[in-house]
């Protein structure tokens, strides 16, 4: 049974992209001072902040999937708005996926900052359980520390708010350093970490445990870690390994996660919340309002749906993988058959240029509803615990040449690879991660954190780019550019990533 934690009230205060909307009374009727009566409103405004989670998945095959060597994503039906950033385009300050990236995290802080205020000023009259209370607080910060760790991944630079303001008070308020939203993001991972569940109760599945706090720490202090490249993003040069893990062996040794033997068993629409999950986004289908997925279909062509018969879903023409690493894929490689469709028929016509259908069920696919997709999407899993592990032990945290091989080596026997390596590098373990997270939205970030993007996508873009669409890669383009919204609704209070 899966669940999905949306809004019943909107947030007060939303920091928008315009003057327009800043003026704009919230479309819910319900305003804070006439909501927070109860600790029911209490419980549904919790819930609330989970609603900017849904965009989440979309958000990294676009951005993260998309921008790296995973795709060469060439558009053969028009200008699609994947391309510029496939291609690194300096003029993308106005492309949709960028704005909904910066706005969707944005709000998402906003609802956290709200109803943490209304927890410390009317918390403990209303909501008499202190534990309630406490655990309403854990989970609006690991919330807020999950949606500004996405923005500073994505925009380097941006406004610390850790408490409700008005509208004229946001006008005021400017990009922070890096390091001080990272200061935030550490603070409440922390608090998470100390005071969320280490298992849920069935009427809380998927909700966030203490072990969600602290591999998404671990992550923070690994990206934390990364080169600076000489640019405001997300890498501080920081030596962070060890903490990371430290936070990765708990969850190793917590015993509440194991390594499923069977790939396409991790994300089986019958097998949701199994032992793989660390953390993931839940959704249910048939509701009312919609509250099913859409990530399924957003690598997919639609007229592969259409060839067998199905439903047109997103009106997606092709975004297709690269050669490069469609070729990396080994001889018996299981996971190359079980994510990749490589040929398809459609009205006579063969289409040669593979694609993704990691995340789609044919048998489960909506007949009446795109946006209805009844799959989680799952942000961290055992197997990404191991391997950053292993990552950090080739950064020199404690650990041994031997115990990477040994993780390598567990994940590529499970997908029926008899080859094991030795004396595995930084550079092999980012490709094992490649094929094993292919369509997961991690590629980027990988690139970015291991030092490895400024050497790997030029050369990928020498090889792959047939077509010449693409431009040089510069450092820049390691984040991507603030919301033009964002620059106008005040001048001067933002400045543009350079690069943009």
């Amino acid at each position: 049974m899966k669940k999905v934690f949306l809004p019943i009230i909107a947030a007060t205060v939303l920091f928008s992209s315009c003057k327009k909307e800043l003026d704009q009374v919230p479309i819910s009727s319900v305003a804070t001072g006439n909501f927070y009566k109860t600790q029911n409103d209490f419980i549904q405004a919790t819930n609330a902040v989970y609603n900017n989670l849904r965009g989440y998945p979309d958000r990294q095959l676009n951005l993260s999937e998309t921008r790296s060597d995973n795709l060469y994503a060439v558009s053969d039906g028009g200008v699609r708005d994947w391309e510029g950033i496939n291609s690194f385009h300096k003029t993308i300050a106005s492309n949709p996926y960028v704005i909904e990236a910066y706005n969707s995290n944005i709000n998402g802080v906003f609802k956290a900052n709200e109803l943490l205020q209304q927890l410390k000023d009317n918390g403990s009259s209303i909501v008499t359980d202190a534990a309630l209370r406490t655990r309403m607080e854990a989970e609006a910060r690991f919330l807020r520390a999950f949606y500004y760790f996405d923005l500073v991944r994505w925009f380097g630079k941006v406004p610390v708010v850790d408490h409700p303001v008005s509208s004229s008070e946001a006008l005021t308020i400017p990009r922070s350093p890096v390091s001080e939203v990272y200061k935030l993001i550490m603070d409440d991972l922390v608090f998470a970490a100390g005071n969320l569940p280490a298992v849920n109760a069935a009427a809380d599945k998927g909700k966030p445990t203490k072990w969600s706090a602290k591999g998404i720490l671990a992550l923070v202090h690994m990206t934390r870690s990364g080169p600076t490249y000489g640019i405001e993003g997300p890498g501080l040069g920081l030596n962070e390994w060890n903490e990371a893990y430290t936070l990765l062996n708990e969850i190793i040794a917590s015993n509440r996660f194991s390594f499923l033997p069977k790939y396409m068993d991790i994300f089986s629409y019958t097998n949701e919340n199994n032992a793989e999950v660390v953390f993931d986004i839940q959704y249910i289908n048939g509701a009312t309002p919609v509250l099913g997925s859409t990530f399924p279909w957003v690598l997919v062509p639609d007229t592969w749906f259409q060839s067998l018969g199905k439903p047109t879903q997103g009106g997606l023409t092709i975004r297709p993988i690269s050669s490069d690493l469609v070729n990396s894929y080994e001889a018996g490689d299981s996971r190359d058959d079980s994510i990749i469709v490589r040929s398809y028929v459609y009205n006579g016509v063969t289409e040669n240029r593979p694609f993704f259908k990691k995340y789609v069920d044919l048998t489960k696919v909506p007949t009446n509803n795109r946006i209805d997709w009844p799959i989680n999407f799952i942000v961290q899993r055992y197997t990404d615990i191991l391997m950053l592990k292993a990552e950090c032990i080739l950064h020199g945290a404690p650990g041994t040449q031997a115990d990477v091989d040994a993780i390598v080596n567990q994940v590529r026997a499970r997908a029926g690879l008899t080859t094991q390596l030795s004396g595995v590098t930084l550079p092999q373990l980012m490709e094992e991660r490649r094929k094993e997270f292919a369509a997961e939205g991690s590629r980027w970030h990988d690139l970015v954190r291991s030092g490895l993007v400024e050497t790997v996508i030029p050369a990928w873009i020498a090889k792959d780019d047939v077509q010449k669409v693409m431009k040089p890669f510069e450092k820049n383009f390691i984040i991507y550019p603030i919301p033009q919204a964002e620059l106008d609704v005040k001048k001067g209070l933002y400045e543009q990533n350079p690069g943009y």
